[in-house]
Order: C-alpha cells, then sequence, then structure tokens
C-alpha cells in the first residue's frame, strides 16, 4: 500500500508507534538511519531532518556541512521484529540540500532521474531479483566464522536443508512489509540459499533489495547466525550471485528487451565497476557459472546475458552483478544503457556462449575503464566515481 503523509500521521497516532526510523543509503548502498519521535515526524516531512553529510561515504564533496533527510511516505513499513505494542516503523527518505534541491549524489536521486528519462522516451521498465546468500554459524562468543550452517546442496530439503527455517522466517517477514517474494531455496554451496522477487517498477525494485539485506541479517542474528552476501566467500565453493531480471515495454506495449540488452552488452565494461564494486567481486566472475565474458544466449548456462521467450513475453537475464553492489546505481546505468538500445534500435550480436569479450579481470582494470567513459560520467556525480575508484 501506497501511504500519504495524512495517512502516515494517522498510523502513528492510532497504532502506538513509538519510534520512526529514516533510512536512506551511502554511495555503495550501505542503509543508514536516524530514528525520531512521532512529534517530529511532520517537521522531517516539511523541512527535513539534518545529517552531518561529511561523514556518508559518496557525500563527503558536498558544499555544506548538513544535509537534509525528507521521508518518502509510500515506503512506509512497519519493522515487524520490534514490540506490537511501542512499534517501529521505517520510512525510506531522498536526500535534500538546505536549498530544498535533491541531492545530486544521493543514488535513489540518480535512479529517479533514469526513470524520468525514461518516461520521458515513453519506456518502462521493470526488474527483478535472484539473490544468493551464504548463513554462517557463529562461535560461542558471538563472532562470525565461515562454518556454514548446513551441508546441503541444490534444491536440497530438510533436514539436510537446515535453512529452511530461516529462509520462511525471511520470507513471511519480507511479506508483512509489503514486499512480494516470488520463491527461495537452498543453493548449491553448503549453507547458500536463494531468494527470488516478482519484478517491479524501478525505485520499488531497489528499495526492495535494501530491504531484503536488511531483512536476512536481521532474523540469521536472531536465530544465532550471520547472513553473508559477499560474491566469494568461500573460495572452494560458488559465489553469491545478484542475478537482475529486466522487463521492458513501449507506450504502445511493444516488448522491446532485446533493444535494450543490446544496450547493456554495448556498456557492460564501462558500468561493470558499479556492478561489481569489491575485488572480491572479480575472483567470483569465471568461476561455478558466474560470466566472465560479454555474450548473451538462450541456452542459460554461463553467458553474461540469458534471453527467454516465455508466453509471448522476452525476459533478459544480467548474471555478473553480485550483492555488494548499489541497486540505485546498478538500475539506474541498466536504464541508461538499455535506453540507448531502443533509441538506436541495436540488434544484439550473434548468440554466442563461451565467446565474447573478457569482462574486465580486475576491480582496477573496471575503475580505469569507468573513469574514462563519457557514458558513465555523464550519469554518476564525479564524487562517487572517485569513492569508487579510489582517486
Amino acid at each position: 500500500m501506497a501511504y500519504t503523509i495524512d495517512e502516515v500521521m494517522k498510523y502513528i497516532e492510532e497504532e502506538d508507534v513509538k519510534f520512526i526510523r529514516l533510512a536512506f543509503r551511502d554511495a555503495f548502498g550501505v542503509q543508514k538511519n536516524i530514528s525520531v519521535m512521532p512529534g517530529e515526524v511532520k517537521k522531517a516531512f516539511e523541512d527535513g531532518a539534518p545529517i552531518n553529510a561529511r561523514e556518508i561515504a559518496g557525500f563527503e564533496d558536498s558544499s555544506q556541512a548538513l544535509l537534509y533527510l525528507k521521508p518518502d511516505p509510500s515506503t512506509l513499513a512497519i519493522l515487524p521484529w520490534r514490540p506490537d505494542s511501542g512499534r517501529v516503523l521505517r520510512m525510506f527518505c531522498d536526500v535534500y540540500t538546505s536549498g530544498e534541491k535533491e541531492y545530486p549524489s544521493d543514488t535513489r536521486y540518480i535512479l529517479k532521474q533514469a526513470v524520468e528519462k525514461a518516461r520521458e522516451a515513453g519506456i518502462e521498465f521493470r526488474f527483478g531479483s535472484e539473490t544468493e546468500f551464504y548463513l554462517f554459524r557463529k562461535d560461542d562468543e558471538g563472532n562470525p566464522t565461515k562454518i556454514p550452517y548446513d551441508t546441503a546442496g541444490y534444491l536440497d530439503i530438510a533436514p539436510a536443508d537446515r535453512c529452511e527455517n530461516v529462509r520462511r522466517e525471511i520470507t513471511l517477514t519480507i511479506e508483512r512489509m509489503g514486499l512480494t517474494p516470488e520463491r527461495s531455496h537452498h543453493e548449491r554451496g553448503p549453507g547458500q540459499n536463494e531468494i527470488d522477487f516478482h519484478y517491479g517498477k524501478p525505485l520499488k525494485a531497489a528499495d526492495q533489495m535494501t530491504t531484503f539485506k536488511m531483512v536476512v541479517s536481521t532474523i540469521a542474528d536472531r536465530y544465532g547466525l550471520v547472513a553473508d552476501f559477499s560474491p566469494m566467500p568461500l573460495p572452494e565453493y560458488p559465489g553469491n550471485g545478484y542475478h537482475i531480471n529486466l522487463y521492458a515495454v513501449d507506450q504502445e506495449g511493444n516488448d522491446v528487451v532485446r533493444y535494450a540488452a543490446a544496450g547493456i552488452i554495448d556498456k557492460i565494461r564501462d558500468i561493470t565497476l558499479f556492478l561489481n564494486p569489491t575485488q572480491a567481486s572479480y575472483s567470483r566472475l569465471g568461476r561455478n557459472c558466474a560470466p566472465d565474458r560479454v555474450n548473451w544466449s538462450s541456452a542459460g548456462e554461463s553467458e553474461l546475458i540469458y534471453i527467454e521467450d516465455y508466453k509471448g513475453r522476452t525476459r533478459a537475464e544480467l548474471r555478473s552483478p553480485d550483492a555488494s553492489s548499489n541497486p540505485y546505481l546498478v538500475y539506474a546505468l541498466l536504464i541508461h544503457a538499455g535506453l540507448e538500445g531502443i533509441k538506436g534500435k541495436m540488434e544484439l550480436p550473434e548468440e554466442m556462449s563461451g565467446k565474447g569479450a573478457l569482462l574486465p579481470g580486475s576491480l582496477r582494470e573496471a575503475g580505469e575503464l569507468a573513469k574514462d567513459s563519457p557514458f558513465v560520467r555523464a550519469i554518476i556525480p564525479e564524487g562517487i566515481i572517485r569513492k569508487y575508484t579510489g582517486n
């Protein structure tokens, strides 16, 4: 349900809400928040809640010491693991300057700009996700280990699959927060899991991914476990991918996914830094079916983009990203690249599996490609590029 400001204020009053978390994200997509009391919410809607800009990764170049969080009422969600008495709400926020302008380095704003550009072009994008993570035990002092919670494999069931109850609680919690999980299962690695989401509009899909990672980590902790989304938690086992399903139609309802996929293939080397932002990301690529080449096919093996035609609808699945990425930047870049493909009616190269140019093989190579890319520089602010490249 998408709430209005008045509905949020009424909900807070009637449902015994005591704390409201105003959440946002840094340049890397790491969720941050401040908590306010009910009496401060109206002020936050009108004037914004101040934060120290220069303590936030990617905001250090701000000309102003303070930036302001303004809640988006449509993102209201109850945190179900908090008490029913004295409830805690969370709303995602947009970041504003003291001049009441949206802050250019807020990655949610960067995605909103991409969505607006697509709207002006008469194109609607939707994204779904398939995200993997490991569940590891903690030691006697509560510190994370690299000991998997079970030794089960792909699609195994209980009792071998000890993660089943954790996944079920994650899925039910996400559903109570208004999101739409599609399916879940045990993955190939010991203690490795996957939960997938139906496709949604870009901003909702990015908010959903941010919420998802928070919920997984919170529920895992309640079970005495730690959730690990990193690209390569165990070198000898499969890494964690963040596969992104892409749908696109024009204003007449025509399927334009293949053009969009061609545009993404054309720009993929330039944008890989933001899809795979850690050095560990490049240890995953090229191993255990994770792609390392710029190619596509309809075979569903180890290609960069898998394209499926099913019941009159085309789906493109991008398989290189991992969940250390910022979904707001990822979706923004995919929209811009897809729009170039659609505008130019780009044709996909010859279908291939195991062929094609190599993706960047290291964080340094990906950084050099991004820095030298006019395409990236037209979308991503200079301060964020420097934060990702380290210079």
